[in-house]
């Protein structure tokens, strides 16, 4: 994540600006980004009792196929960084924006979310806590939420947008959502 920080720094200053701000516009986005807390509290705080207290544990294996999948995944969320300067934690069109369409935004819509359902799923595989990835699994579900307020404003506001949905017709993961 510093890495990532650092390039992003250097390179496109005004991308990291839209990253961290966190003042959200839409009121639907801000409770996603209550339940969207609350789930993660949850999901630590029981990862950290099930470690404490070896309520139960996952195999090794499953710990490095997570491990490998959080990686790709990260290296999936830095590509998207990468391609598209114009992402913002919020959902909001800046000016001079353009739709973004090559790269893994030629395969999906929302790349960006799909690195994170897999970032975020396999935490807790990763702290081994089954409990925990049950709480996670409320978070795609969130996501889908999101994405249909998101998908409004760029609709209104994006110039282009409409089009782009009709040439990439998925959302998040290819040939099902």
């Amino acid at each position: 994540m510093l890495i990532v920080g650092i390039i992003t720094f250097v390179k496109s200053p005004e991308l990291l600006k839209r990253r961290l701000n966190a003042k959200e516009g839409e009121d639907e986005q801000k409770m996603v980004i209550l339940v969207s807390g609350i789930i993660f509290i949850l999901a630590f705080i029981l990862a950290g009792l099930n470690f404490r207290f070896r309520w139960f544990e996952l195999p090794e294996t499953a710990i490095t196929i997570a491990s490998v999948i959080f990686l790709l995944s990260y290296i999936m969320y830095a590509e998207v960084l990468r391609e598209n300067t114009y992402l913002s934690r919020t959902v909001e069109v800046s000016e001079n924006q353009k739709v973004v369409d090559s790269g893994l935004y030629g395969i999906v819509r929302h790349p960006m979310y799909t690195s994170t359902i897999f970032l975020f799923l396999s935490m807790p595989i990763i702290l081994n806590s089954i409990f925990s990835f049950i709480i996670m699994l409320i978070y795609p579900i969130i996501i889908i939420f999101r994405i249909k307020n998101e998908e409004k404003v760029l609709e209104r506001e994006l110039k282009g947008y409409n089009e782009y949905k009709e040439k990439v017709k998925y959302k998040i993961i290819p040939f099902i959502i």
